[in-house]
Order: structure tokens, then C-alpha cells, then sequence
């Protein structure tokens, strides 16, 4: 064959394969034989290692990695990845569509007399991913992370026939496809005897299944495992989309990507989505993969826009989830665990049992006055509930089947850990163990904490390890990480050359980390991950977080009297401000935040952004007021001193219109900010 015949049949071959794999794994209705697939993919691997210059990156032959990775570099999602809010009642599905309705009849997209037509899918229990294609081919893939952040997994999820490495039809620029990666039961039960037959450990159940695949080091491994992939959404997008939730899914669907099209609906109203859920719950027995509940959506995207988000997760979608599973089993003993804050808390020691998917031997009893409420005791049986990811929990005894010798509980009063005494504050249901950080439980858990990925980040460095290190006294808080040898640590059980050397590389690594992460790490009680940003956005350098009295702190975004109560008895503490000064005389260099020192120019005022701006984005205008001193709120009220308001401003500027509140636009909002300034 000459050059142009020999291109004729390679783009003819990759065509026949992804057509039969389509057929196999999506359809379930394969179109040829085992025998004449295995001809053409090797028809087509003899022609592409015979013309190595004609082998093109959408290729089948090319879903498998070659050499196994070392780690995963970390992927910053061009639009978060947010989760969503949980129903488990109907009375909270019937609550979301009032608000719903209420906002967009407000803004005049819904008629007083008209219901909220929803968008409704089963909700998969797998493995979240974000697919990137660029000019409709697939470059990137990233698991959710912390939704912010992802691990890159695309050589891996390459190896999912189901998804295509070029899309049908040509889309420009950026397509960012939302989807879950998940194992049908009858696939994961052939895995588990493939497992079994080679005398390997067996999955749990097919969501580990899937996300253990999915993260293999080796592509060439998640490549024999029969992982799925159904698309739901979107993030970044270049092109413009159709105009609701469904369409859009079925553009999805039109260019390759699968879509579980059979099992979606359209409904009305709050009694549409309550029928959807109903009818999903007789059929879920009767489905080959797993769910843990349902989504709804509103399904016209011009309304998702109006209701936007709160914190985390969207106002225009919900997820209902099904009844928590129970099972009964024996309560052997109750013992106490210590937390980085010192909490005491009681932790249920079951006989083991199957619930909810996993093996269950402990669950959370919560605090002594939940203990006495349900009449918890020691030899009991007890019903224990696991909902999904939640920690299992002791719902109650099993009153009938009580034995005689059952005993109460009683909290101790010293620390089983280090024998401090223990303290339950005024007013709190939780105990805390007074020893802080003398206490070697709190210490442990402290560190955790700061080296876990959404602070420090520092990987190899589990909760074994930093047991050992604490045990020998090689380190007693984040600051002592930094000082650590290769000979203290190569000395360590179970710990070799080379992973010494990887963990002091990963530390060294952390020299540098944003000064959200470092404010996390420090383990300030009540401040979680995003009060540590706003406090980095807000102060830009630890040395002025450490400065700040009550009231500056009250200025911050998401800060009440609690938390700012909190954050200035830490750093009255000594110890506490001992170990951030050590950390910064040890070459700890935390990357100082774009956002200038607060000052007080704009103290007291709130502000509230609507519309678009010419020059500025909404976080950079957040910024200019954050660092003068302003607060930013979501919503407007009397106590709001200004609506900044751009091009397209809604329902806000109407409120801030009726209530009289000062109404500035950019220029304005500029003009403020110098005049503050001088």
C-alpha cells in the first residue's frame, strides 16, 4: 500500500474500533465477536509500529500509558468543582422548591401561577472527574480533589474505552465534561474472582473498586479494570451552550461522551420530583451499578444563573438521597478517643458488620449527653447507621435484646491518653482533655492535621509515621518537621532509603506554602479552610494575623465574635506563637497573598456586588474593599452600606432601591476607596 492507502486504513480501523466499543461498553450489545475485535486492534498496532509518524493521540491503540507514573501532579480546575447540598426528607425537597420558586418569581422568570420545571438524574456512586478536551480532543483529566485542586489521572482515565479521546462533532476552545467513573455489579463480581483466582486482596465494594483503579500508578492496571463513565455537567466552557440542563446533556451525548439518557427526567414542581425519587427506588434494586440518591436540577441554565451558589454548593440543584442504611450488631465497649482540640470523644468498639457498603467495628457515640439520651450501654445490641461517606453512628439499643449484665457508661475524669484532667466548659456538650499539647493524642492529631493535603500537604507523611516520630521524640509540633535528618528517619520501622529521602524532599517541598494553607495547618480551633483563606486574603503575612485584636478580625469575611475570640487566644498563647515564630526562623516562607495588610478605612461598611464590572472582577473589587477594611456580604439588608452595581445587576439592585441603600458603580466604588486612602 502506498502512504495514502495505509492512511485510508488506519483512519478506517480507529473508526470500526470506537464504533465496537462504543457497542460493547456502552450499548451492551457488542456487534462482532471477541475474535474479530482482537484482528483489527491487532491489524491496526502492526500498521501504527510499521508508520510510527501516522500514530495520533485519539488513537485506541494509545489508551494505555507506557511506564508506571511515580505520583500524580496536582490540577487547579478551571471552575471549582462544588458539591451539593442533601435532602433526606420530603419536607426538605419541598422546602428547596419554595425557595426556588420564590427567587425566580422575584426576578421574573417564573409566573406567579407557574411551577419550576427541574431536571432529574440518578445520582452515581463513584469516582468524580473533570475531562478536559481542547478543540475536541481530550488533554487532560482530573479527579474532584478538594474540588478547588485535583490529582491528574489522564494517562488512566485514557484507559476507559467509554470515553472518547476526540469528540464527534468539533468543538472550539475549552469543554471542561463532569462525569463519574463507577463499575457495573456484574463487572466488579468478575473482578473480585479474576482477584481472588491470583491470590490478590478483593474489593469492598465497586466504588473503592473504581476510585482504587482509577488512581493506580500504573495506567497498564486500570487498564484491565472494567471501569465505567456517565457524564452529568460541565465546567469551564469555551462555546456557548444550549439552554437548559437537559439539552445540554444531550449535546454531551451527541458528541460521544456517555450520558444516562434512559434513566433522566424532566419534571414539574416539587410533586414531580417526589415521583421521580419514588419511582427510582422501586427501580434501584433492578439497576447494574450503584446509587446513593437522586439530583435534581432547575433545568432552564438562565435560572441556575439567578439562584447561583452558597458556599459551596449550587441554590439551583439538590441531592436526595436515600434512607441510610442500618444493620444491628454488638456494642463490646466504649472507649475514649482524643482530638487535635482536645476533644474527648466517646467511640462506639462494635462486632464487626456489614453496613452501607463497608465493614463496620467503630462509630461515633458523639458525647456523654447523647450517650445518656439514647440509653447507650455497654454490651448492647444496637442498631448502627452508615449513609454514604458519613461516619457511622449508634443510632440506639435494641431494648429486647438487652442482656443483663449491660452496664452505663461513665466519662472518665483524666485523659486516657496523657491523664490530664478532663474539663466539660460551661455551656458545651463536648469534654476536652486540659493537657494540650502536652498531651501526646493531641499532638499526634495536631500534626495530622497540618500535613494533611488541604494544609501542608506533605505526602508520605501518614498517621503511622508521625506516631513513630512522635513516640522517640524526633518531633513535638510542625515546626520540629522541618529539622528532621535522613539518618532519624531511616532509622524508623518499615522506612527505607529512598522513601526517607522522598519524605525530606516533600517537606522541603513545603517550605513554601500559601498562607491559607500554613493558617489552617496551625489547627486554630474553628477556623476551617476557607476562614483561612479569607484570613490570608485579608492580612497577606501571618505576622499581622498574629497582630490582630477582635474587632480588626471581625472585619474579615465569615468571621463572628466566636471565631475571632478563637483566633486571638491562640496567639495569646505562648506556645502557639513559639511555634510560628520557629517555623519562620526555619526558612518556612508562606507565600504572602496578593491582598495588602487590612486597614480601617472602610471599618463597619458593607458591601454587596451586583452585575458585571467594566475593568474589575468581582474578586478583585472584593479585594479593594477587604483591604480597606469593608465587608462583603451576598445579600442586600439595612445594615448594607453600598450595592456596587455593574452592567446586568439584578434582583439586589432592585432591594437596595427599595431600602434606599446607596447605590455606587465602579468609578464610584474607586473614587471611594482614594479618598479613604488619603
Amino acid at each position: 500500500m502506498n502512504k495514502s492507502e495505509i492512511e485510508n486504513r488506519l483512519h478506517a480501523l480507529r473508526a470500526q474500533i470506537i464504533q465496537h466499543n462504543n457497542a460493547y461498553y456502552v450499548q451492551d450489545d457488542p456487534t462482532i465477536s471477541d475474535a474479530e475485535y482482537d484482528a483489527l486492534m491487532l491489524e491496526l498496532q502492526t500498521l501504527e509500529s510499521e508508520h510510527p509518524e501516522l500514530v495520533t493521540a485519539d488513537s485506541p491503540t494509545q489508551i494505555v500509558g507506557a511506564a508506571p507514573a511515580q505520583t500524580f501532579s496536582s490540577v487547579t480546575h478551571g471552575v471549582p468543582m462544588l458539591s451539593l447540598g442533601n435532602a433526606f426528607e420530603l419536607e426538605q425537597v419541598q422546602a428547596f422548591d419554595q425557595r426556588v420558586s420564590q427567587t425566580l418569581r422575584q426576578s421574573g422568570l417564573l409566573q406567579p401561577d407557574q411551577d419550576v420545571e427541574y431536571f432529574c438524574e440518578l445520582k452515581l456512586d463513584g469516582l468524580a472527574v473533570n475531562l478536559r478536551y481542547v478543540d475536541s480532543v481530550l488533554v487532560q483529566a482530573a479527579t474532584r480533589g478538594d474540588g478547588q485542586t485535583g490529582e491528574d489521572v489522564t494517562a488512566n482515565v485514557k484507559t476507559i474505552t467509554v470515553i472518547p479521546q476526540r469528540l464527534k462533532q468539533h468543538v472550539p476552545g475549552v469543554l471542561d465534561v463532569r462525569g463519574e467513573v463507577f463499575i457495573h455489579h456484574s463487572d466488579f463480581e468478575a473482578l473480585n474472582q479474576a482477584q481472588t483466582a491470583r491470590g490478590q486482596r478483593v474489593f469492598v465494594n465497586p466504588r473503592n473498586a473504581a476510585a482504587g483503579s482509577l488512581r493506580q500508578l500504573d495506567a497498564r492496571i486500570t487498564a484491565q479494570r472494567p471501569l465505567r463513565f456517565f457524564a452529568y455537567g460541565w465546567g469551564e466552557v469555551t462555546d456557548t451552550l444550549p439552554e437548559t440542563q437537559g439539552a445540554v446533556l444531550q449535546w454531551l451525548a451527541d458528541l460521544g461522551l456517555p450520558v444516562n439518557l434512559t434513566q433522566n427526567r424532566q419534571v414539574i414542581g416539587a410533586q414531580g420530583l417526589l415521583d421521580y425519587y419514588a419511582q427510582v427506588t422501586e427501580e434501584r434494586p433492578k439497576l447494574d451499578y450503584d446509587i446513593d440518591g437522586v439530583v435534581y436540577k432547575v433545568n432552564a441554565l438562565r435560572a441556575q444563573h439567578v439562584l447561583g451558589y452558597v458556599s459551596r454548593a449550587p441554590r439551583f440543584a439538590l441531592a436526595h438521597k436515600f434512607a441510610a442504611e442500618e444493620a444491628m450488631t454488638r456494642l463490646l465497649d466504649i472507649q475514649l478517643q482524643v482530638g487535635r482540640t482536645g476533644a474527648v470523644t466517646p467511640v462506639a468498639r462494635l462486632e464487626p458488620v456489614f453496613v452501607g457498603g463497608v465493614t463496620v467495628t467503630n462509630a461515633t457515640l458523639h458525647n456523654e449527653d447523647e450517650i445518656a439520651r439514647k440509653d447507650v450501654r455497654i454490651g448492647d445490641w444496637v442498631t448502627v447507621r452508615r449513609a454514604g461517606d458519613v461516619i457511622p453512628e449508634v443510632v440506639g439499643p435494641v431494648l429486647s435484646k438487652r442482656p443483663d449484665d449491660a452496664r452505663s457508661f461513665v466519662m472518665p475524669s483524666t485523659c486516657p491518653v496523657c491523664d490530664s484532667a478532663i474539663e466539660r466548659p460551661e455551656g458545651e456538650a463536648v469534654a476536652r482533655c486540659t493537657g494540650g499539647l502536652f498531651c501526646p493524642a493531641q499532638r499526634k492529631q495536631s500534626l495530622i492535621h497540618a500535613v494533611s493535603r488541604k494544609a501542608l500537604d506533605i505526602d508520605g507523611l501518614g498517621e503511622k509515621l508521625i506516631d513513630q516520630l512522635v513516640e522517640q521524640g524526633l518531633i513535638k509540633n510542625i515546626a520540629d518537621l522541618y529539622t528532621l535528618k535522613l539518618e532519624d528517619i531511616v532509622r524508623l520501622e518499615r522506612m527505607g532509603q529512598k522513601s526517607a529521602e522522598n519524605l525530606l524532599k516533600a517537606i522541603e517541598g513545603a517550605r513554601e506554602p500559601a498562607l491559607g494553607r500554613l493558617i489552617f495547618a496551625l489547627g486554630i480551633r474553628h477556623v476551617g479552610e476557607t476562614t483561612a483563606t479569607e484570613l490570608a486574603r485579608t492580612f497577606g503575612s501571618i505576622e499581622a494575623l498574629m497582630q490582630a485584636d477582635e474587632a480588626t478580625l471581625l472585619a474579615v469575611p465569615d468571621v463572628g465574635p466566636v471565631v475571632a475570640a478563637s483566633i486571638v487566644r491562640f496567639f495569646e498563647e505562648p506556645h502557639n506563637r513559639e511555634v510560628v515564630e520557629t517555623l519562620l526562623s526555619r526558612n518556612v516562607r508562606p507565600k504572602a497573598s496578593e491582598q495588602q495588610p487590612v486597614s480601617v478605612a472602610l471599618q463597619g461598611l458593607t458591601f454587596v456586588l451586583t452585575g458585571t464590572l467594566p475593568s474589575w472582577t468581582r474578586e478583585e473589587a472584593t479585594q479593594a474593599i477587604l483591604a480597606a477594611g469593608g465587608k462583603v456580604s451576598g445579600s442586600v439588608s439595612k445594615k448594607t452600606a453600598y450595592v456596587v452595581a455593574g452592567e446586568e445587576a439584578g434582583r439586589k439592585l432592585e432591594q437596595a432601591q427599595t431600602l434606599g441603600v446607596s447605590i455606587l458603580d465602579e468609578d464610584a466604588l474607586k473614587a471611594l476607596l482614594n479618598r479613604e486612602s488619603d
